[in-house]
């Protein structure tokens, strides 16, 4: 059996692929592939309505707010957020915790003004900032709710009286959430949604048509809301296992059972670390990701040999962003109990061989 711990494109249900490769072959009996069916066909249309009806059913949205399934992954949100949401004498405020918040303050900067209103990049973004003040005249308030790269995420999301917008490409349905309070959310599939090559954007449309500015018309939210995400071809193999996904998601008991898991996984990885005399984490205790746990060695010498041992019994994708070092173990919902079990037990019998 391979663990897998991959950051993203990350580990699929596996109960996926048996049911993709059919569709790749034969979708529903048609005789056509799930690659060459029509994107305005009815065949294709009732796998974009379940999706949405999923996503909407796991995240107990209101009518308020719209499900899309659109190109160019969360990068591209970067840009298209603060495009349709900022004018440009405008201001929106951001924090700063890490790699992925900081590019999306860059591409913000290019609409209208950018408050960062908290940064942790002084402490090497290993915590969450604690005290800070939103501007009530910002348009928005944009979160990274969690750091794949530092392992570092937002336990308790902040209250603020502005729009909140938040970037969940890695933690999204791991937790329950009240995700009505959030104007807008997107989010990389690749991670707890799907498979790579689409994003979701999840959208109150009270928020929209303000701005004071011309919006090409594939970037403009309310063209895509209007086209049901069809505006042009959408990436229709992406979608459907997306759609796979949540199903899977949804007889797991949804995001209330999934969450219960994922607490078990990062509770038993996190008191391995901190019992195990070769490993310490990285990042302030009260702000460990749930989905990416980061940790390192005191003895940097041995990092190869460890990362060469796991490999060695079938587990992949621990080692750290080039960024941090050390090791990150990501534990997104479709990884398995039993895989943080097994790692902890080799970093247990590695720790008696090499203490």
């Amino acid at each position: 059996m391979i663990h897998n711990f991959n950051a993203g494109p990350s580990i699929l249900p596996k109960t996926l692929f048996e049911q993709a490769s059919e569709a790749v072959l034969n979708y529903t009996n048609s005789g056509l592939s799930i690659l060459e069916i029509g994107h305005r066909t009815p065949t294709f249309q009732a796998v974009m309505d379940e999706a949405k009806v999923l996503l909407k059913e796991l995240m107990k949205l209101d009518n308020d707010h719209e499900v899309l399934f659109l190109h160019g992954g969360a990068s591209t949100q970067f840009m298209q957020v603060p495009m349709n949401l900022l004018s440009d004498k405008e201001t929106a405020a951001y924090s700063d915790t890490g790699v992925w918040s900081a590019k999306a303050i860059k591409e913000a900067k290019l609409f209208g003004n950018v408050e960062i209103v908290c940064s942790s990049k002084e402490s090497n973004y290993t915590l969450i900032p604690k005290d800070f003040a939103v501007p009530n005249d910002a348009k928005y308030f944009h979160i990274t709710t969690n750091n794949t790269i530092y392992g570092t995420q937002w336990q308790k999301i902040p209250h603020t009286s502005n729009s909140l917008v938040a970037d969940m490409s890695s933690d999204i349905l791991s937790r329950v959430l009240d995700f009505n309070k959030f104007d807008l959310i997107y989010a990389g599939a690749q991670k707890n949604i799907g498979a790579a090559g689409v994003n979701i954007v999840v959208i109150n449309k009270n928020c929209l048509g303000k701005v004071k500015r011309n919006i090409p018309t594939i970037l403009d939210y309310r063209n895509q809301i209007k086209e049901g995400s069809m505006l042009n071809t959408p990436p229709v193999f992406a979608i459907y296992v997306c759609m796979l996904t949540l199903r899977w998601l949804k007889e797991q008991g949804g995001v209330d059972a999934i969450e219960k898991i994922n607490n078990e996984k990062a509770t038993t990885l996190y008191s391995e670390i901190d019992a195990n005399p070769l490993f310490k984490g990285t990042v302030a205790v009260e702000d460990r990701s749930k989905m990416n746990v980061c940790f390192v060695m005191d003895n940097v010498e041995i990092e190869e040999r460890f990362l060469q041992y796991v490999k060695e019994n079938d587990i992949y994708g621990i080692k750290g962003h080039r960024s941090v070092g050390g090791f990150r173990a990501s534990l997104y919902n479709a990884l398995p109990l039993e895989s943080v079990n097994y790692l902890v037990e080799l970093m247990n019998d590695f720790a008696q061989k090499n203490a």
